[in-house]
């Protein structure tokens, strides 16, 4: 549905930079937003977790399944 919005000038530049930053368009932003609110308003707001970036991991060469191995990878400090 199409509809006319009345919003405030330093309301929109802030959602278009905000929505700019996040790779997404103006009028994606707004409805995620409408949506987040609704569900609030319902008492169930989706919890949103930061992504983090990925570091470290596991080594090619340790086989998690393998307790004695990873053991023995610990206590010799690698």
């Amino acid at each position: 549905m199409r509809t006319t919005l009345v919003i405030p000038d330093d309301v929109y530049r802030e959602v278009k930079v905000t929505a700019a930053r996040e790779g997404i368009t103006v009028t994606s932003f707004i409805e995620q937003s409408l949506r987040d609110a609704l569900d609030r308003s319902r008492g169930r707001a989706e919890v949103r977790l930061p992504v983090l970036p990925q570091t470290g991991g596991t080594r090619a060469d340790v086989d998690l399944r393998d307790n004695a191995a990873v053991r023995d990878l610990l206590e010799a400090g690698e």
